[in-house]
């Protein structure tokens, strides 16, 4: 079972072209002035199976953002969703976390949801830093990571702005 808040079918905010984003429940990064704040606690929102979320997914037939709250706070469990996305429904993955890819590359536990992970958006979200003009980011910190290209090559290769134009 996953802790899902919301899941927004049609969205074009959170990736290029048109998604299905799934908000996860639970955050321990508690960004001021985050747009989600109410994401923060794990037992917020309703449980749903990986069968209810595929569904909607397959419905739906829109590539797939994870979002929250931050999804490596279910890091297992999300990581078990998403490569039945990718074995299933061969759909690319973009994830925001409030964690750096230096991070999270140093945590064995996060390594299985990694490397199911096509674009990673990383790095807490920085109110002094916002800016509305960037793409798929809120704040200057933040970046947009190729993972496979990241794990491929032992270092962090971001994505330029005009490779998603």
């Amino acid at each position: 079972m996953l802790r899902v808040l919301n899941i927004s079918e049609g969205t074009s905010v959170d990736g290029p072209g048109l998604r299905t984003a799934i908000y996860f429940a639970g955050c321990t990064h508690h960004c001021e002035g985050c747009q989600n704040p109410q994401s923060w606690n794990p037992d917020g929102g309703a449980e749903m199976t990986e069968d209810e979320l595929l569904r909607i997914i397959a419905y739906n037939d829109f590539p797939v953002t994870f979002s929250g709250g931050d999804p490596f706070f279910q890091a297992e469990a999300v990581a078990h969703l998403a490569q039945r996305i990718k074995e299933e429904q061969h759909r690319n993955i973009w994830c925001y976390t409030g964690y750096r890819w230096e991070q999270l590359i140093q945590m064995p536990r996060f390594l299985p949801l990694l490397q199911q992970i096509d674009v990673l958006v990383d790095a807490p979200f920085i109110l002094a830093q916002r800016n509305i003009q960037l793409r798929f980011r809120g704040s200057e910190n933040q970046r947009i990571i190729d993972v496979p290209a990241s794990l491929s090559r032992g270092k962090m290769v971001e994505i330029t702005a005009q490779y998603m134009m």
